[in-house]
């Protein structure tokens, strides 16, 4: 799940809007956690089995989706499926946000809402996101699916998101820097032509769902440029568009879509920075 990009700004006047925008999904975070948390082994490996039923659950549903489906069958299957394997929905609650996953289709940013009177046609660029909670941890990833058969257009929009994911990914290792990760994602997008947005962006993630440091998808100077270390544990998520790079929030306070109503896509997983690169813990190309 993204976090507003505003958050993290140092100065009293977007720290006031950050407050006043609570109720669309900024996090409470744990008292006596604050700061960018590096985890301990132990820690590591909570970790990897929240991220696990993350992994699990998404995999699942990309493989059961299907026309004629609504979004609210999906955040059914996802909450029965998260609690079965022990652990509880990271977003179900979340500041009031009523679903065990964002489910957000073709010109939807983030946040969309599942509905039991969604239906999924095909076509569609459904997004689908979601968090565990397991023994006091959190895992968050995101997929984009192609529902069916889409156009060419579409399938290459969702190639770019994926790609600029796993180049961000590729420059995570202890001694790197922030920016790397985020002028890795804004290369890749601009080369296909498209816009990254700048309104939400990753973050930490651990005790909390959204911890420190801001991972930007784009090169910034409005943030510290953290070095990374060993034990981080980030949710590294771009979104493109491929028009407009700007976003609005519908009446329900949660679903965000583009300005100007072309498709989005987007693509997220946790990863931890290690000594010598990283370990994508909501991985799921091992999975059966």
């Amino acid at each position: 799940m993204n976090f507003l990009t505003n958050l993290f700004s140092a100065d009293k006047a977007t720290q006031k809007t950050a407050k006043k925008t609570q109720q669309i999904g900024l996090p409470k975070t744990r008292k006596g956690r604050r700061g960018i948390q590096i985890k301990s082994p132990e820690e590591i490996t909570i970790m990897r089995q929240s991220s696990l039923i993350v992994a699990t659950v998404l995999k699942e549903i990309q493989e059961i989706v299907k026309p004629g489906m609504t979004t609210g069958d999906l955040d059914s299957y996802a909450e029965q499926r998260i609690r079965e394997m022990g652990a509880e929905p990271s977003f179900k609650g979340y500041y009031g946000f009523p679903g065990s996953i964002c489910a957000s289709i073709n010109h939807e940013v983030v946040h969309g809402i599942p509905n039991a009177k969604r239906r999924i046609r095909r076509g569609d660029v459904l997004k689908v996101d979601t968090g565990a909670y397991y023994q006091g941890y959190h895992g968050d990833s995101c997929i984009t699916i192609a529902v069916d058969k889409v156009s060419s257009k579409t399938a290459r929009l969702i190639r770019a998101a994926e790609e600029a994911l796993y180049a961000g990914i590729s420059e995570v290792k202890a001694g790197n820097y922030l920016l790397d990760i985020a002028g890795a994602i804004e290369d890749v997008v601009n080369k296909y032509g498209y816009s990254v947005v700048e309104d939400y962006t990753g973050h930490g993630v651990g005790q909390n769902l959204h911890e420190e440091p801001a991972v930007f998808n784009y090169r910034t100077q409005e943030i510290p440029n953290i070095k990374l270390k060993k034990g981080m544990t980030l949710a590294i998520e771009p979104i493109v568009n491929q028009g407009s790079k700007y976003t609005k929030t519908l009446r329900d306070r949660w679903t965000v879509v583009t300005v100007d109503n072309n498709l989005s896509a987007q693509f997220e997983h946790t990863v931890l920075v290690t000594a010598t690169g990283y370990e994508i813990l909501t991985d799921r190309s091992h999975l059966n």
